[in-house]
């Protein structure tokens, strides 16, 4: 008996049979594609509220782990991901994440656009070019290397004051950082101006101020929703953010 050949069998017939005992979620209505893209100093995983609602919502969910090693990078990622979806995407970005979906959004497959306060930046603008000349410095750490964590204190003050501690916690220790250069690099597109967009602003973000977060919702054309809380109220208020989404995909057929 050749025992590769035994255990290849065994495991397409496991497969098959879990495969095929899978219970299929009722299909929404609309666009049912969602592709969700982080910001910097984040990764993938502070998306799982949200996912976990759309999933038992019937959508197929997607998460972009950005390698935040430069924008053309992050972008390529968002591309990567959005091609292995059936059919029409909305795309989903969080802070940074904006400024990605802003430029990955001239797919053929997107259809629509979502900030969760986020960076929309419009043709030759850049994610940190559009931080408030006159307000205070971003508390931000650079390295040798070029790449630049956001300080820990602040990240918990001011990044992640809407969750609870721990959790604050333990994503200002697992931050990924992001090439400097990534937050410079200027848009070649901007979707929004040819594709729908929906904004959510978070009424006390300290990264983004609420008042810019407002002028480039607008600047888009996007229909606008605030909810309470700071520069992570997407994931405080998972419920109100993932509503918003499944609105965007009833609106962008």
């Amino acid at each position: 008996m050749n025992l590769a050949k035994t255990l290849a069998a065994a495991g397409a017939a496991a497969l098959t049979t879990a495969m095929g005992g899978t219970m299929a979620h009722a299909q929404p209505a609309g666009v049912q594609n969602i592709v969700l893209v982080h910001g910097a100093w984040a990764d993938g995983t502070g998306w799982r509220p949200i996912y976990e609602i759309l999933k038992a919502d019937g959508y197929n969910v997607s998460i972009v782990q950005n390698p935040l090693t430069s924008f053309e990078a992050d972008v390529a990622a968002v591309d990567r991901v959005v091609a292995r979806m059936e059919g029409p995407v909305i795309l989903v970005g969080h802070s940074y994440g904006g400024a990605v979906i802003t430029e990955a959004g001239d797919h053929p497959q997107v259809v629509g656009l979502v900030y969760v306060q986020a960076f929309a930046p419009d043709v030759g603008e850049s994610t940190f070019g559009l931080i408030p000349a006159d307000g205070p410095p971003p508390p931000i750490e650079p390295q040798p290397d070029g790449f630049v964590f956001f300080n820990k204190d602040a990240f918990l003050v001011a990044f992640a004051e809407s969750i609870d501690p721990e959790t604050a916690a333990f994503m200002a220790d697992s931050q990924v950082p992001i090439a400097f250069d990534a937050g410079n690099t200027p848009l070649t597109v901007a979707a929004w101006h040819d594709k729908p967009s929906w904004y959510q602003v978070g009424t006390t973000d300290h990264v983004i101020p609420p008042a810019a977060q407002h002028l480039m919702a607008g600047r888009a054309g996007s229909t606008v929703v605030e909810v309470e809380g700071g520069h992570l109220a997407f994931i405080a208020n998972a419920q109100a953010t993932a509503e918003l989404i499944e609105a965007a995909a009833a609106g962008s057929q």
